[in-house]
């Protein structure tokens, strides 16, 4: 088989920088530890935050990522820190994905193996989710982000919010830090044609699953006041419940009965294979599009044939 050997993790630190791009290229450079491979670096600086896209065995991950938090330490400030996106720390947040056939399990040791390192070297506190998390209140990123960098100090007073890992207080400049293990998540944006910021709110709403709206969809809607334009920000933590070609159109059509058009949307990070082949089959309506039809999927699974000894090459004379 042609190509490097899949590897057993992906790994998907979200960073609070966006804007100095400076910053962003050395935590980028301090991760990149042997045997850690940097994918995709996607900044926003509306937002202000970066996403890291990387890969690897476990051991050299957490390795990488131990300089990553290191480098962040040296670069961000969370006090000074502004932006839409919601965050708790200068680390914000730090998931592993299985790949390939590794089990899920390999992925919660690396987050648990991580989360203990982390705590203990940084004095930073640390929360686990999803499918490391110690219990079933701490699963959901959003419930463990609620209040902010801002409300946290008085979150980690409640002894239900004391941290996995860690001091029971905000570390000065990194704030907290959450890691975990989940499936491939698809975050996606839709930039509206409107300013109006209640417009990207009210179709966040429609679509999120958590308000009636799609299975597996998270939405939020924001301002961003360098494009003066509102936007509908997706996570899609299943695209095998909600596909992306279906999130975005129902965006579209709540879009629509507000008065508002999708300009453009926007991929974070990078899109597994099987979710681009759903959205081909939704848009070219070939339900039984495979990967086996694509072609440099066909040539990167065949070998070539052998020669057969005795055989001519071309050309020859």
């Amino acid at each position: 088989m042609y190509g490097a050997p899949v590897p057993a993790l992906e790994c998907v630190p979200n960073v609070s920088e966006g804007r100095r791009l400076d910053v962003v290229a050395r935590l980028a450079a301090a991760v990149s530890a042997p045997g850690v491979r940097l994918l995709d670096v996607s900044s926003d600086p509306d937002h202000n935050r970066s996403v890291l896209t990387l890969a690897g065995e476990p051991e050299d991950l957490v390795a990488g990522l131990l300089a990553l938090y290191e480098a962040a330490l040296a670069e961000i400030d969370l006090r000074r820190h502004e932006g839409v996106h919601p965050r708790i720390g200068a680390v914000d947040v730090v998931p592993f994905v299985p790949l390939g056939e590794t089990p899920m399990a390999v992925a919660v040791d690396a987050a648990r193996r991580l989360a203990a390192a982390v705590g203990s070297r940084f004095e930073l506190p640390v929360y686990l989710y999803e499918e490391a998390a110690a219990c079933p209140e701490r699963r959901s990123l959003a419930a463990i982000r609620r209040g902010g960098f801002e409300g946290f100090a008085a979150k980690l007073a409640d002894p239900l919010w004391q941290p996995d890992h860690g001091p029971a207080r905000l570390h000065p400049s990194l704030g907290a830090t959450v890691i975990g293990a989940r499936f491939y998540l698809i975050a996606c944006n839709a930039v509206l044609d409107t300013a109006d910021v209640t417009v990207a709110r009210a179709v966040a709403a429609a679509v999120r699953e958590s308000a009636g709206g799609l299975p597996a969809v998270r939405a939020l809607g924001f301002y961003l006041p360098s494009r003066g334009r509102a936007q509908v920000s997706m996570n899609l933590v299943d695209f095998r419940r909600t596909s992306l070609s279906r999130a975005l159109d129902r965006v579209r059509e709540e879009a629509a009965a507000r008065g508002a058009r999708v300009e453009a949307s926007e991929l974070v990070g990078l899109l597994p294979r099987q979710a681009a082949l759903d959205v081909a089959r939704d848009a070219l309506r070939l339900p039984a599009l495979a990967a086996g039809q694509l072609l440099e999927e066909r040539l990167r699974v065949t070998a070539p044939a052998p020669a057969r000894p005795g055989r001519p090459e071309p050309g020859g004379g």
